[in-house]
């Protein structure tokens, strides 16, 4: 069976680790210290945090975003427009500050937010917006600038943006990698992702204020970066969260990070290798490719006619496909939240996610193509 997804793992990464076991210092320490640097350098943004994982980080940027006084108080706060096409822990963080998700439909184009939909959806009571770059293809975000200009001159507030980069390591939108767009954008290091920590995410931040706020929130909202690192006897102004990363993932990052250019150019050939055999098959439609952005094909979405017969038929070819994540909005904890979505009423019918990882190799893409063009 060719996987869906599978762990990216560099062969220096156990020694790596060894050597942080060894080294009296398993926390966060000189490993997270130039771990960040390496990512400071690889984004082209100096303004990071590390965090232990996507989630915890998707969690802070939302307090970041929706409590600027620092009161730290839950309670109505207003809402966040959200996708429901994408892991629940995007969704979980919304209802864990306090907040209300609104639904924005989904663009069967792209499978990111449906721009026009969330336009009409600011209203006076959006306290953000997050967005996630669904299989790492990113969401226009000039236009999405554009259409907070038209809100803030409307309502004389522009809600803050969180991008979701947990698809989209490695993706770009006009030259330059997601955390260099104005918003705070959050990246998963979890296991199945391009690059792994084994567990962890990044928060990059817009501005020197917003980092140094995320760094304290990130360790109970203690400075560990003052003289003497944060004693707990210095005042806390405001409270935090056991957010961070420590050593032993800063190790795996470090040793994962030296052979992401690889990993990322693998993932790509294989999906030009499907835009190019796959753009005239029967039953398939593929999506967007704009020139301004790059994606990073965490993984490569079709929209297919007869989709239970489709994942019947590619299992039996051993290879596996998935949706890979299940529209939020009819989870019970999110049922007070419906709308009317016919954008993602049509995706879900359709959407199926093939293998396009480093791991597939030139005759495995050739097998997955072959299995489609044979019919379902």
């Amino acid at each position: 069976m060719i996987p869906l997804m599978k762990v990216q793992m560099s062969e220096a990464a156990p020694a790596a680790v060894s050597r942080v076991l060894t080294s009296g210092m398993v926390g966060q320490g000189p490993m997270v210290d130039e771990f960040e640097q390496a990512l400071r350098e690889r984004i082209g943004n100096p303004h990071v945090a590390t965090v232990n994982s996507g989630t915890s980080g998707l969690h802070l940027a939302l307090r970041l975003a929706t409590d600027p006084a620092g009161t730290g108080q839950n309670g109505d706060r207003g809402e966040v427009l959200t996708t429901p096409l994408t892991m629940v822990a995007a969704n979980w963080a919304i209802l864990a500050n306090g907040l209300r998700p609104k639904w924005v439909d989904v663009d069967p184009a792209t499978l990111n937010v449906d721009l026009d939909d969330l336009a009409r959806k600011i209203t006076p009571a959006t306290r953000a917006i997050l967005i996630v770059h669904f299989a790492g293809y990113p969401v226009d975000l000039a236009r999405l600038s554009g259409l907070l200009d038209e809100a803030e001159a409307v309502h004389g507030f522009r809600p803050a943006v969180i991008e979701d980069c947990a698809h989209a390591w490695g993706a770009t939108y006009r030259g330059s990698p997601l955390g260099n767009h104005g918003n705070i954008a959050v990246y998963s290091f979890q296991s199945v992702k391009h690059f792994t920590t084994g567990d962890g995410g990044l928060m990059v931040l817009p501005d020197a204020e917003l980092n140094e706020r995320a760094r304290r929130l990130r360790w109970f909202g203690i400075d560990r970066e003052a003289p003497g690192r944060g004693l707990t006897r210095d005042d806390i102004p405001e409270w935090g969260y056991k957010f961070h990363m420590n050593d032993i993932n800063a190790s795996i990052g470090l040793a994962n990070l030296a052979e992401t250019d690889e990993v990322i150019r693998r993932y790509r050939d294989n999906a030009g290798f499907y835009d190019r055999e796959l753009a005239s098959a029967d039953g398939v439609r593929l999506t967007e490719r704009a020139p301004d952005r790059q994606s990073s094909f965490w993984v490569y979405p079709l929209l297919v006619s007869g989709k239970d017969a489709f994942i019947k038929h590619m299992t039996e070819a051993g290879v596996m496909v998935s949706q890979v994540h299940e529209r939020n909005d009819q989870h019970t904890a999110l049922r007070p939240y419906l709308s009317l979505l016919p954008g993602l009423e049509k995706v879900v019918e359709q959407l199926v996610c093939i293998p396009v990882g480093r791991w597939v190799s030139d005759e495995d893409r050739a097998h997955i193509v072959d299995a489609i063009e044979a019919g379902w």
